[in-house]
C-alpha cells in the first residue's frame, strides 16, 4: 500500500489546510520546504541524486531553469549534475494544462524527477524548490536520496517583492545580482530597484547626461573639521541594466524601476537647476531625510520627466514603473509664483491636487506604452489618479482606501516590511533604526491580506514586498544582513496562506540559512542568536554578590550550550537547561548546537565580572526622559566597518545610563563620540530641543536622577555629578573621553538603591550631533 502525506491543501490563494494522512507517517522525514508548497503528496520509495546526474530541459521555455538548478545545486550540495538531451534522471517537460504563470507540478519517483509548468517562471519555481529537496542537510559534495513526492504548487500573490536602494548607499550590479540570485531560491518574484533620490540620480539617461555626472556623486557629511574630500556614489549605464533585467528575468524575476517624483528630486535638480522650482542649485543631498526640492510641473519640467520615462521604458520591459510619490513636501510650490499660476489655470485649489494631476498625467503617459503606474501611498492625497496602483507604505490604511476605490495594491507597511529596522538588540547588530526592533517573528506574523480588505474586493491586493532603505547600509555585507533571511518570511506569507507555526518555519528556515550561507551571502543569525537577561540590575547582582543570568531566543531552536571560562563552546560544552547563578566574575560564552552538532549561531558574551557589571555600552543605553533613541549609526555616515556602532536621540542629545549603582560607585568614565548631523526633518525640524549652552560648543552634564521636561518639577532635582565642556569639533577628536567623581550623597539621595544617570549634551544644534560610546563606573579601592 501506498504512504501518503498532504500537506498544506489549497488553492492558488493558499486555503492553509493541513492533513494528516499518513501509512506511516512517522516513517517519513518532514521535507523542510520554504516556501511550504500548497499541496505535498509523499510517496514510496525514493531516488537518489549524485555528481553526474543528468538533466534535460525538453521544453525551451525550461532551459534557464534548468541551468538555474545546475548552478543552484554545485552552490548548496556541492555535486554537479550534467546537461542532457533527451532521456535524463531529472527532465524539465512542458504541460500548457497547468494553469497560471508561476505554477508547476513536481514529480519525485525512484525511476526519475519530472518538473512541468506551462510558462518559464513556473519551471524556476520548481527547479528551486528541487534544489532545496536536494540540500535538506549539510552533507556537501554526497549522494542525496530524494524521497518519492508529487508537489502541485502556485503563489498566493502575484507581487512578492524586495526593494533594494542603492541611491544612499551606491551597490555594485554584481552584487544585485547576488540579491537576485537569492531571491529566486525562495521564489520572490519582483525586484523593486529605487534609482533616484535626493541622495543621487543612478540611471543613466543619455538624452540628460548630467543626471550622472552630477546628479550621481555627492559629498559625505562632515562630523566636524574639514569636508571629507572623497566623493560617494555611482551609476549603472543603460547597458548594466539592460543585463540585470534578463539576468533576472532567467530567475522568473521582474525588474520595476523607480523614479521618485515630484519629491525627492534633489539630485535631479542640482543637475539640471531649470527643472527645479526656484531656479537655485544646490548640492546632491549628503542628509538623510525628507528635503525641500520639487519637480516643477510646468511644461518644461513635464516634457523632461517623460523624456526620461522614454529612456527607462526602453531598458525595463515589465509592466509597472514606480514613480514614488511620497513625502513631497509642498513648501516650494507654495511659494512659486509660477506653480501657483499654474495652479490657479488648472483649476486647482490644493498643492496636494497638483501632485495628483502630475501623477495622472504620466500615468496616462505610461498608458499610451502599455505601462501601469504604481506610487507610494501619498498619490492617494489630493484624489488618487484613475491610472494609479498603489503601494502602501504609511500602515494599510492607504491599500484599504484604495481597493475600496477598485485600485490595486501593494502591501508594504512600515515599520514591519522595513529591513532598516534593527532585527535584535544585540550589541553585535551594525546600524540601522534602533527604536523600531522588527525581528523574523514579527515578519512572520504579518498578514499581507489587511482585515479591512472587503471580500469582493480581495482580488485588488497584488501582494506584498519588503523595502531595504540603504541609509545606514554602506557594504553588501550590510545590505544583506538586513535582508536574510527576514525576507523568508514573507517570502512563505505571499506564496502560501497557512495557519502561522513559528516553530515549524524556523525547522524550515534553518536549512535555507545554510544554502544562504553556502552561496556566500551573510546571513543574521540574530533570531537564532543567545540573548542573556539578568534577573536584577547589575546593582543588585553586585550587593548581593550574586549574578543570576538567563539565556534566551528569539526563536528557540537547537539545544544552547555554553562555557563558564569564556572559551568557545562546542557541541559537548554544558548544556543551559535553566538560569544560571553565580558569584561575579564569570564570563558565559553560548551558542546553539542542532542534534548533528552544527553551530547554528555565532557565540555571544556576557561578563559577569564586576567591572562589567559596572558598564553600560551604547546598546545598553537608555532614552533620557521623553526622548528615544531613534538610530543606530556609524561613525561616520558612509563607514564600511560594521561597528562601532552608537544609539543616537537625533531630536535631543541626551543618553541615560539605567539603573546606575551610584552608592556603589565613586567616580565614573565616559566616551563620547562626534557624529554627523545630517537629518532632513522638513517639518519636523521644531522638535529638536535645544539646551543653552554656557560655553562655545556645549557642555556634557552628568545627572544622577533624571528628570522629565514635562513632570512639572515633581521629582527630585538631579544632582550635577559633572560639567564638562565640549571641544571645538573643528579641531579637536571625534571619540573622546571625560571622568570625574560622584559627590557625597546624603541618605535620601542615594539609599542603597539605583538611580538612572541622564548624560546631556548642550552643543549648539548647529555643531554636530553627541553621543555616548561606554560609560564605567568605578568603586573605591
Amino acid at each position: 500500500m501506498q504512504a501518503a502525506t498532504t500537506a498544506s491543501i489549497g488553492s492558488g490563494i493558499g486555503l492553509g489546510l493541513v492533513l494528516a494522512l499518513t501509512a506511516p507517517a512517522a516513517a517519513q522525514t518532514p521535507l523542510k520546504l520554504l516556501p511550504m508548497p500548497q499541496t505535498i503528496v509523499r510517496g514510496s520509495g525514493s531516488i537518489t541524486i549524485s555528481a553526474g546526474s543528468t538533466v534535460s530541459a525538453q521544453a525551451p521555455q525550461a532551459q534557464a531553469a534548468a541551468r538555474l538548478l545546475v548552478d543552484h545545486v554545485r552552490t548548496v550540495r556541492g555535486i554537479a549534475l550534467a546537461p542532457a538531451q533527451g532521456d535524463a534522471r531529472i527532465i524539465f517537460a512542458q504541460d500548457d494544462a497547468i494553469a497560471g504563470a508561476e505554477a508547476y507540478r513536481l514529480v519525485v519517483q525512484p525511476g526519475g524527477i519530472r518538473i512541468t509548468a506551462s510558462r518559464p517562471a513556473g519551471f524556476v519555481h520548481g527547479a528551486m524548490t528541487l534544489a532545496q529537496l536536494l540540500s535538506p542537510d549539510t552533507a556537501m559534495g554526497k549522494p542525496v536520496r530524494v524521497p518519492a513526492v508529487t508537489i502541485d504548487d502556485a503563489p498566493r500573490f502575484a507581487w512578492r517583492g524586495l526593494l533594494v536602494d542603492p541611491v544612499r548607499h551606491f551597490q555594485p550590479i554584481a552584487e544585485i545580482k547576488r540579491i537576485v540570485d537569492q531571491m529566486a531560491a525562495v521564489k520572490l518574484n519582483t525586484l523593486h530597484l529605487h534609482l533616484t533620490d535626493d541622495q543621487g540620480w543612478r540611471f543613466e539617461v543619455k538624452r540628460y547626461p548630467k543626471l550622472t555626472e552630477i546628479g550621481a556623486w555627492r559629498q559625505p557629511p562632515s562630523t566636524g573639521g574639514p569636508a571629507p574630500a572623497t566623493r560617494h556614489g555611482g551609476f549603472y549605464t543603460q547597458d548594466d541594466l539592460r543585463e540585470l533585467v534578463a539576468y533576472a528575468a532567467d530567475r522568473g524575476i521582474t525588474i520595476v524601476p523607480e523614479i521618485d517624483l515630484p519629491g525627492h528630486a534633489q539630485a535631479l535638480v542640482a543637475a539640471y537647476p531649470e527643472i527645479g522650482v526656484l531656479g537655485n542649485r544646490p548640492p546632491v543631498s549628503n542628509e538623510w531625510g525628507v528635503m525641500p526640492y520639487l519637480l516643477n510641473p510646468n511644461p518644461a519640467g513635464m516634457a523632461f520627466i517623460r523624456n526620461v520615462l522614454d529612456e527607462l521604458i526602453d531598458v525595463f520591459p515589465g509592466t509597472y514603473i514606480h514613480l514614488g510619490g511620497d513625502e513631497a513636501v509642498k513648501d516650494q510650490w507654495e511659494r512659486s509664483p509660477e506653480v501657483q499660476a499654474q495652479m490657479r489655470a488648472l483649476n486647482i485649489t490644493t498643492e496636494n491636487g497638483l501632485q495628483s494631476w502630475v501623477i495622472d498625467e504620466f500615468g496616462k503617459y505610461l498608458a499610451t506604452k502599455g505601462r501601469r503606474l504604481i506610487g507610494w501611498d501619498e498619490i492617494l492625497e489630493g484624489g488618487l489618479p484613475p491610472s494609479a496602483t498603489v503601494m502602501s507604505w504609511r500602515g494599510e490604511k492607504g491599500a484599504v482606501e484604495a481597493v475600496r476605490q477598485d485600485h490595486d495594491v501593494v502591501l508594504s507597511p512600515a515599520p514591519i516590511l522595513y529591513l532598516d529596522s534593527m532585527q535584535s538588540r544585540q550589541a553585535t547588530e551594525p546600524p540601522g533604526r534602533w527604536s523600531e526592533i522588527k525581528t523574523l517573528a514579527d515578519v512572520y506574523a504579518y498578514d499581507p491580506m489587511p482585515a479591512g480588505i472587503p471580500a469582493d474586493k480581495a482580488h485588488h491586493v497584488l501582494g506584498v514586498q519588503m523595502n531595504g532603505w540603504s541609509e545606514y547600509f554602506v557594504t553588501p555585507w550590510q545590505v544583506q544582513h538586513a535582508v536574510f533571511p527576514r525576507i523568508a518570511a514573507i517570502a512563505e506569507n505571499g506564496w502560501i496562506q497557512r495557519p502561522r507555526d513559528f516553530p515549524g518555519f524556523v525547522s524550515r528556515l534553518v536549512p535555507q540559512m545554510q544554502r544562504w550561507t553556502r552561496a556566500g551571502i551573510e546571513v543574521a543569525d540574530s533570531a537564532l542568536a543567545v540573548e542573556y537577561r539578568l534577573a536584577d540590575s547589575p546593582g543588585q547582582a553586585l550587593r548581593a554578590n550574586s549574578v543570576r543570568v538567563t539565556l534566551e531566543q528569539q526563536a528557540p531552536q537547537g539545544t544552547i550550550r555554553y562555557t563558564l571560562d569564556g572559551t568557545e563552546p562546542g557541541a559537548r560544552s554544558r548544556r543551559y537547561t535553566g538560569a544560571l547563578t553565580m558569584k561575579p566574575g564569570a564570563t558565559i560564552r553560548a551558542a546553539p548546537f542542532a542534534a548533528d552538532g552544527q553551530r547554528l549561531a555565532a557565540p555571544r558574551d556576557f561578563a559577569t565580572a564586576r567591572a562589567a557589571l559596572l558598564t553600560r555600552t551604547s546598546s545598553e543605553m537608555a532614552a533620557c526622559p521623553n526622548g528615544k533613541l531613534n538610530l543606530r549609526v556609524a561613525l561616520t555616515p558612509d563607514a564600511t566597518a560594521n561597528g562601532p556602532a552608537y544609539n543616537v536621540n537625533i531630536f535631543d542629545n541626551c543618553t541615560a545610563y539605567p539603573q546606575a549603582p551610584v552608592d556603589l560607585a565613586r567616580g565614573y568614565t565616559i566616551e563620547v563620540a562626534r557624529l554627523a548631523r545630517h537629518y532632513g526633518l522638513a517639518h519636523d525640524f521644531d522638535q529638536v530641543r535645544r539646551h543653552y549652552n554656557v560655553t562655545p560648543h556645549g557642555e556634557l552634564l552628568v545627572l544622577v536622577g533624571c528628570r522629565a521636561a514635562a513632570d512639572g518639577g515633581t521629582a527630585p532635582k538631579p544632582i550635577i555629578a559633572g560639567s564638562f565642556p565640549l571641544p571645538d569639533p573643528a579641531t579637536a577628536p571625534q571619540r573622546m573621553r571625560f571622568s570625574g567623581q560622584f559627590p557625597m550623597m546624603d541618605a535620601t539621595q542615594s539609599d542603597k538603591g539605583d538611580k538612572d544617570i541622564c548624560l546631556q549634551f548642550t552643543a549648539p544644534t548647529s555643531d554636530p550631533i553627541y553621543t555616548v560610546e561606554r560609560m564605567t563606573l568605578t568603586e573605591a579601592q
